[in-house]
């Protein structure tokens, strides 16, 4: 059995979409790692020797739940270092002479949208793709704007903050396609483009991760997302993939992110997504019904409130509400006091000036109302009916006092 997260008695957290607490038996793990071997990998003696078969061991059960060749995963710092890796790689790969040009949805994480405006910045092209209402991307839409100079397209698998899941596999089999073809009728030095790239961090914990059934050429996740340790993410690359690196150093991970590997982050990394394949499917039946006990009853007490992303696909545990004319950054003030942890945007968007959700703002229709007015409830393995009953209460109290206010 599967030992519960390390969670605060005192307080509730519903905030599992911005990181998760480490699970117990990982932490272990990495702390009997970094007891025993603090080794660089890189060295020759016998111990450094053993911290590297470390890697290897954990490189190859990470493959595993890909599906793909051990050398086709590079470990990074973090999420966000790999999905600049995948977009600002592939943006200094490009050998062609025309001017390279992406297409990303707009409700990327902000280390996709800000990776964007660099390429931007640096002379590249970007389209970003609006959402329909109900928070997925189109793919018929993205296809509409690729063109001969398309190099890279990047599409969440499961968005971070309304939690909706994205019809990936559809958008990655139009690219090959649209790929296939191209190259038929394109120079060769545009051979091979564009490919196709998914932030998959939020997905682990619900969602297979197969590369084959994403259809994609890259896949980026992070530790802190799957009770995994801090600042440790990867991306998967195909090796038919053009990408080049954006940090430089000792020539680690095949190049491509140099600097010493953090080897017991990386073992715990392993751990994590083990765990996390063996709760998926009885986690992810647990976390319906409280998220779907919580709306239910949400609706009772305020008939207005708009649930985004309701009648899409959607991850388990993310419930993303909009109440129009809430202070959304005021309500979770308030909920924190109340002992409640939410939040009302992405916390990498939280360090923004303008402090909104992107995800909500792009959504057609309701996004200018919403965006200021919503608030993220994001559960995970500690979270009980308890504990939304609580949070109930706490919403309750909180909305009433802010619409008085």
């Amino acid at each position: 059995m599967v030992e519960e997260p390390l969670v605060d008695k005192q307080r509730i957290y519903f905030d599992y979409a911005s990181i998760t607490p480490i699970d117990p038996a990982t932490l272990r793990k990495a702390h009997e790692v970094v007891s025993a071997s603090f080794y660089n990998p890189s060295s020759l003696y016998a111990e450094a020797v053993a911290s590297k078969a470390m890697i290897i061991e954990a490189r190859k059960t990470i493959a595993s739940f890909f599906n793909i060749q051990s050398d086709e995963i590079v470990f990074t710092g973090s999420g966000t270092e790999a999905n600049n890796l995948a977009i600002l790689g592939v943006f200094n790969g490009y050998k062609g002479k025309k001017i390279p040009h992406f297409v990303v949805s707009a409700i990327e994480h902000s280390s996709v949208l800000e990776a964007c405006a660099e390429v931007e910045r640096l002379g590249g092209q970007v389209t970003y793709v609006l959402p329909e209402k109900d928070g997925t991307i189109d793919p018929k839409k993205v296809r509409a704007v690729l063109k001969p100079t398309t190099v890279l397209v990047s599409v969440m698998y499961a968005n971070n903050e309304i939690g909706t899941i994205q019809p990936v596999c559809a958008v990655g089999r139009m690219i090959k396609e649209y790929r296939e073809q191209k190259d038929v009728d394109e120079q060769a030095s545009d051979s091979g483009y564009p490919f196709f790239h998914t932030d998959a961090s939020q997905a682990p914990n619900y969602l297979q991760i197969h590369i084959g059934k994403l259809c994609a050429d890259m896949v980026t996740l992070d530790s802190g997302k799957v009770y995994g340790p801090r600042s440790t993410g990867l991306l998967a690359v195909r090796r038919h993939v053009s990408l080049h690196p954006i940090i430089f150093g000792g020539g680690q991970e095949r190049g491509l992110r140099s600097g010493t590997e953090n080897v017991a982050a990386i073992v715990g990394f392993a751990e994590a997504l083990t765990i996390a394949e063996k709760m998926r499917e009885s986690e992810g039946k647990r976390l319906i019904e409280l998220r779907e006990y919580f709306e239910t009853e949400i609706k009772k007490k305020f008939p207005e409130v708009i649930i985004h992303g309701e009648n899409s696909p959607r991850l388990p545990n993310i419930t993303n509400i909009c109440l129009p004319g809430l202070d959304a950054e005021f309500a979770v003030i308030k909920l924190d006091q109340l002992g409640i942890m939410a939040s009302s945007a992405s916390a990498c968007q939280s360090n923004a000036e303008e402090n909104y959700s992107q995800t909500v703002a792009a959504l057609p229709d309701i996004g200018e109302t919403c965006k200021r007015s919503s608030l993220r409830f994001s559960m995970g393995r500690g979270t009980t009916k308890k504990h939304v009953e609580i949070l109930l209460k706490a919403l309750e109290k909180t909305i009433l006092n802010c619409k008085n206010t």
